[in-house]
């Protein structure tokens, strides 16, 4: 009964188009629906049902995980569907569980809406390409559609550490190597110390946790390979200075230096609700480290790189708040949502108002051609 229950669930949030689906104790089954929750009239759950809905999808290790640890993440095929990374956990003496949909459908760079000048930077034969933002903006998505555009381009070896596995890649024009936290391999920390051995010519890390992570994927960086990776930032500035405070003090001016010869772009996205109500909207703050942002690294005076990016236009870059009053001049999401996740909510409003009053035109944002040959020479190759 469990096993059937919790696939008309799945399917539910499928047909849906949810982007998450919740199940706890106390109330009804619920869905992440364009970015709200929505409860589905279901019964209320109770203790038993969440039980029964767990050991329906959850693997025997992982169940092993969740009675000694508390918690376990996972992720399983759900037919031709998709998958659902999965993570289940306690709370309040209860099992609930919170299980993202991924897409079988690679998108293309257009269909999110990534800047022109991305596919150049994917095609660099080293540096670290850095995508951030909040739990649930779609950084598992950009990744995978840059992994897919490299994958059907060029003969490398890629190797993806995630945990769990998301995006499976088939292999095309590349070999594709994708190794899992917890399965293949114990740790992020781990699985990079062995991957230089491993021949590979672009690595993605799921997620730079820890300093340990951080050291390994600029290693891997410094040292000829194309390195992809996630970190919980906002802005591109915030990024710059969560890698380097990891590190102890004594370390942070090399550190600084590495960072300014190996990083080469820096994507920052929030996923944001339609105005029309019809799916989400993606805002973007695009950082390509030119020679002059290089220098702001390794001199730490990143509270210059704002004004860095505002200047290289001309490169693709923008700033997360440009494009977010750029959706909201084009009528695509609301005022409010403009305001309230905007990195300076007082501008916002202020930029809104004199919009409205007709003092502030609508903004053009024009990027690059997706030669690297166009890009000019401030670009650090």
């Amino acid at each position: 009964m469990a096993t059937l229950h919790i696939d008309r669930l799945l399917e539910t949030c499928i047909k849906r188009g949810a982007s998450d689906l919740h199940i706890h104790v106390g109330c009804a089954p619920t869905l992440r629906l364009h970015g709200r929750l929505r409860a589905l009239e279901t019964k209320v759950l109770e203790p038993e049902d969440t039980v029964a809905l767990m050991k329906a999808v959850t693997p025997e290790r992982a169940q092993q995980e969740l009675q000694e640890q508390g918690g376990t993440d996972f992720g399983f095929e759900f037919g031709k569907a998709g998958r659902f990374r999965t993570s289940v956990f306690q709370q309040r003496g209860h099992i609930s569980m919170a299980m993202r949909l991924i897409p079988s459908k690679l998108l293309s760079f257009d269909e999110i809406g990534l800047p022109e000048i991305t596919k150049a930077l994917c095609r660099r034969p080293r540096g670290m390409f850095l995508v951030t933002g909040p739990t649930g903006s779609g950084k598992t998505t950009t990744l995978a559609t840059m992994i897919n555009y490299v994958n059907e381009n060029f003969d490398k070896h890629i190797i993806t550490i995630e945990d769990p596995v998301e995006y499976y890649h088939p292999h095309k024009k590349s070999m594709v190597t994708q190794r899992e936290v917890g399965i293949d391999v114990p740790s992020f920390a781990e699985a990079l110390k062995r991957v230089l051995r491993m021949d590979p010519d672009v690595i993605l890390v799921g997620e730079l946790r820890d300093l340990e992570t951080i050291e390994s994927a600029l290693r891997a960086a410094e040292t000829g390979h194309l390195v992809f990776g996630t970190l919980h930032t906002t802005n591109a500035q915030g990024t710059v200075t969560r890698i380097v405070d990891q590190f102890p003090v004594n370390q942070q001016e090399q550190i600084r230096v590495q960072l300014a010869s190996s990083l080469i772009a820096v994507l920052c996205q929030n996923l944001i609700p339609r105005k029309d109500v019809r799916g989400m909207v993606a805002s973007f703050e695009f950082m390509v480290v030119t020679n002059a942002i290089s220098n702001l690294i390794r001199e730490n005076k990143v509270f210059r790189i704002p004004s860095s990016i505002q200047t290289g236009k001309k490169y693709g870059m923008q700033l997360m708040d440009d494009h977010m009053f750029k959706l909201f001049t084009e009528d695509k999401i609301s005022r409010e949502d403009a305001i309230d996740r905007s990195q300076n909510p007082g501008d916002m409003m202020d930029k809104i108002e004199a919009y409205k009053a007709g003092r502030v035109a609508a903004p053009t944002m024009s990027g690059p051609s997706d030669s690297d040959d166009e890009l000019g020479p401030q670009l650090r190759k």
